[in-house]
């Protein structure tokens, strides 16, 4: 049985914060080291499990990040950002969760309609 080591809000904090770096900068590798093999992703256009998978996706969108505010309590972070995302600019808040000094999960929500078709961006 695997024992997991809560984090101080000092140290979450500092995991998003190196998380977030390191995706801005491209470096794939090592955002890696910021997140847990089973962290869960829940967003707007669905959820994804797994390190590759949210990974891979972050990179293939190359998403940038301009964080406004960020709040922590205990292993709890939250993040009020501007994402940009193929030219455009949306604001966003995320709830991260970090054990053992790894984000473990992320639960984002946005308006995507502006990332819409014409067509579908009227719903």
């Amino acid at each position: 049985m695997t024992t997991l080591m809560q984090t101080s809000a000092l140290e979450a904090k500092e995991v998003v914060l190196k998380l977030g770096m390191a995706i801005n900068d491209e470096s794939f590798e090592q955002a890696r080291r910021y997140v847990s093999d089973d962290m869960k992703y829940v967003g707007p256009f669905g959820s994804r499990i797994g390190a590759e998978a949210y990974l891979k996706e972050i990179e293939h969108l190359r998403l940038k990040f301009d964080i406004q505010r960020i709040f922590a309590d205990g292993d709890d972070v939250c993040v009020m950002y501007d994402i940009t995302v193929s030219g455009i600019t949306l604001f966003a808040c995320g709830w991260f969760q970090v054990t053992d000094e790894k984000v473990r999960s992320l639960r984002v929500t946005f308006d995507p309609r502006p990332l819409l078709p014409e067509s579908d961006a009227s719903i």
